[in-house]
């Protein structure tokens, strides 16, 4: 739209905005959300004011427009029914943006829309009048959720420098008035916002202070995977439900997803939520770069020691699923060195099913020379004659000296069977991760508490009597005298 002196064109203004179907919107709006407050309708012509105020009637609502046309007494007649209360909408285009006041106004919508900020603040001035059943003037204004202070539309949060905004909340503080004196909120807040402020800094700190609440779709592709960061680190595992509907009902990318979850596993405090989200993130397609992120948080970070097995094993049974984008040679490097993470647990598992495993791997770490490549070739062949899950096992702990060596063991891992095959062997040799037991602990913990209390007032009783002299019967007497006593 054209701007003439510091504001858009009427002329051209109007002709965009007066039509039948967004003058019945507006009318459906102010109905559905306000029904008989009273405000105040700014449009964008004197055209426009009457076909706004006949919609407005069509719907039920006590409505009148006023413009310069209107006569001087015809035009107090309608302010002073507006004041009694028999008119609750009074329309017009900027006839009652200076010089009136009325403490009954409270919304206040912007059906014309401006560039200028004295305009802008001359119209909601109207509606910051204090009146005694009145909580807070509503302001409409029609502008994207996200839309910065940059606009060339004016709204409220732009005109205060607001850092975000919240539907239906309040964006000044409220006022102090007596408990007896509140009148019931008009608009219940959304649970949800945005930030407004174009100041990347405080943007950034709006997103790091109130991630939970903040909408992603209405972020741009950095922001939101700075957002996915915050909130993979700060989500409670309670939460997780909950907090997983902003991805799957479109309101955040799939990137910020992807981020969310790695830095879930790598940054949550959550031992279950670290494993679910790894679970979660490799259920996925994931890159070459990513992956080797995820093998390297796995295998090396402090967070994950307590549950490195379970993180191998979910990692494992990605590459046996072929969820990873890489070639084969580095596929093959990241089975290994997964299994070597948790060669504890796969010797284990060799020594349980083949006996002579100890035997051949404390030759092999005991040899030098050509004694090492003989016991390298007879531990090679005995693990190609096992089982699979046997043989990945034994090759898993084993470990060359010599290039002679580490060529024999590279091949027979090469002819063990391919990457998929061997990766899902050596994850059935791990742990599956194991289910919640938090509540049957804390009902343990409770007995155990239990049974000490009356263990030590068994120990006092039993103390008194031997203070006072009395030797404490035996169980079978008192079973005995029991029945007596009750006769």
């Amino acid at each position: 739209m054209p701007i003439v002196g510091g504001d858009f064109e009427e002329r051209a203004l109007a002709a965009v905005l007066d039509h039948k179907a967004l003058n019945q919107a507006a009318a459906s709006l102010y109905r559905e959300r306000f029904e008989h407050t009273p405000g105040i309708v700014y449009a964008a012509g004197v055209e426009h004011a009457y076909n706004l105020a006949k919609e407005f009637r069509a719907v039920g609502l006590k409505a009148e427009a006023v413009s310069g046309r209107t006569p001087p007494v015809q035009l107090a007649e309608t302010l002073a029914a507006y004041e009694r209360g028999e008119i609750n909408v009074l329309i017009n285009a900027m006839l009652l943006a200076e010089g009136w006041n009325s403490p009954r106004a409270t919304v206040c919508m912007h059906l014309a829309p401006t560039a200028s900020r004295r305009v802008y603040q001359q119209r909601i001035g109207r509606i910051m009048r204090m009146h005694p059943r009145k909580e807070a003037g509503v302001v409409i204004d029609f502008v994207p959720k996200g839309a910065t202070h940059n606009e060339r539309v004016v709204s409220l949060h732009s005109l205060l420098d607001a850092d975000f905004y919240r539907e239906g909340a309040r964006v000044t503080p409220a006022p102090r008035r007596r408990i007896q004196r509140r009148a019931r909120r008009k608009l219940s807040p959304a649970p949800w916002l945005v930030p407004v402020t174009p100041d990347v800094k405080r943007r950034l700190a709006v997103i790091t202070r109130e991630w939970q609440r903040t909408d992603p779709r209405f972020l741009d592709d950095d922001e939101q995977l700075y957002w996915a960061t915050i909130a993979g680190r700060n989500v409670r595992f309670d939460e997780r439900v909950e907090f997983v509907k902003k991805f799957t009902e479109g309101k955040a990318n799939r990137a910020a997803l992807e981020q969310f979850l790695s830095a879930c596993a790598a940054e949550n405090p959550n031992r279950r939520l670290r494993l679910t989200a790894l679970a979660d993130r490799v259920s996925m397609m994931v890159d070459r770069a990513s992956f080797d992120d995820l093998v390297t948080l796995v295998t090396q970070a402090p967070t994950w020691e307590k549950d490195r097995a379970q993180g191998v094993r979910t990692l494992l049974r990605a590459l046996g699923d072929g969820k990873v984008d890489a070639p084969d040679q580095i596929l093959a490097r990241w089975t290994w060195r997964l299994a070597r993470a948790t060669r504890k647990v796969q010797d284990r598992r060799a020594s349980a099913e083949f006996p002579e495993a100890k035997r051949l791997l404390g030759a092999l770490a005991n040899s030098r020379g050509h004694r090492h490549e003989e016991n390298a070739a007879k531990l090679v062949n005995a693990a190609l004659d096992l089982p699979r899950e046997v043989g990945a096992a034994l090759l898993a702990s084993a470990e060359g000296y010599t290039p002679r060596a580490n060529q024999l063991i590279d091949a027979a891992r090469e002819r063990l069977g391919t990457i998929q095959e061997v990766a899902n062997a050596l994850a059935d040799n791990l742990p599956a991760p194991k289910a919640s037991t938090g509540r049957s602990r804390r009902r343990r913990r409770k007995r155990k508490k239990k049974g000490q209390a009356q263990g030590q007032q068994n120990q006092n009783q039993k103390k008194k009597q031997t203070q006072d002299g009395a030797k404490p019967e035996p169980k079978a007497e008192q079973a005995q005298q029991a029945p007596a006593a009750e006769a």
